[in-house]
């Protein structure tokens, strides 16, 4: 049998973090682009859109982190997206805020 197999390393409490940590961010971002997208909407139903999913993106970040193969790639990874989510979701405020 070869040992050159890529496999998942049970690293569960650097992955457990980065999901708890990264994932509430990730999700937090998401809402807030939600938010814009549906600016259109009556604020008491964008606000129940807004805040249902944030739950939803953090449990699924969360429960998916351990499909990474090592914890450090988890880190890698939601960093990598929490950085492109608040990074477009300030360029879309700082967009807006100077068009008005």
């Amino acid at each position: 049998m070869s040992r050159n197999k890529k496999t998942l390393q049970p690293d569960w409490i650097s992955k457990t973090l980065a999901g708890a940590a990264l994932g509430l961010g990730l999700a937090l971002s998401c809402s807030g682009l939600l938010s814009l997208a549906l600016a259109g909407l009556p604020l008491p139903v964008r606000g129940q859109l807004v805040m249902w999913v944030v739950p939803l993106i953090a449990l699924g970040a969360w429960s998916g982190v351990y499909l990474f193969r090592s914890g450090l790639s988890a880190w890698l990874w939601l960093g990598g997206t929490n950085l492109l989510s608040w990074g477009a979701l300030g360029a879309i405020r700082f967009w807006i805020a100077s068009t008005h």
